[in-house]
């Protein structure tokens, strides 16, 4: 029972550091320290959790000027199929699936994601819920960085250089 208390405790608390480190970085606020102090009321044992120090970072966006360039970087992951001949059959469409997943991953930051959504409902209960995503774009001249290969997962890194000239009309 006792051990429930404190996990309560702990969660509560953990959700209060939260809620101060959003109000942190809405507020501009670079450091705050807190002091969590959990009571076991059955055994009246008080107890002091460690001193958190969150920082809080401002978001920057970088925005796309004639002057400035955006490199966006990305890492697609891709599985290798169970049924395959041989680890270089494995190797080479884990390669590619993670090729595949990091230029979508940069189709969805350049162009955005299109989202469709329907729901079924039926005597006041949700029948079939569907959504889809979609994106529509050309990627050219992205970059593959860095290709990793361990236990069957792929991770593929992969970077682009936009310029204002690429979407200036």
């Amino acid at each position: 029972m006792k051990y429930s208390l404190l996990l309560v405790a702990l969660i509560s608390a953990s959700s209060l550091m939260a809620e101060e480190m959003v109000m942190a970085s809405n507020t501009g606020l670079n450091e705050s320290t807190k002091n969590i102090t959990v009571v076991c009321p059955e055994c009246t044992k008080v107890e002091t959790i460690k001193e958190v120090q969150v920082a809080a970072q401002p978001v920057v966006q970088e925005v796309l000027t004639e002057q400035r360039d955006i490199r966006i970087s990305v890492s697609g992951q891709g599985v290798a199929p169970m049924n395959t001949s041989s680890p270089a059959q494995a190797y080479a469409l884990a390669k590619r699936a993670a090729t595949a997943d990091a230029y979508r991953l940069i189709a969805e930051k350049v162009k955005g994601v299109r989202i469709e959504g329907q729901d079924l409902i039926k005597n006041m209960m949700v029948q079939r819920s569907t959504v889809r995503t979609s994106v529509n774009a050309m990627v050219r001249n992205a970059n593959v960085v860095e290709t990793t290969f361990k236990e069957g997962l792929c991770e593929v890194e992969m970077e682009i250089l936009i310029s204002h000239s690429q979407f200036a009309q």
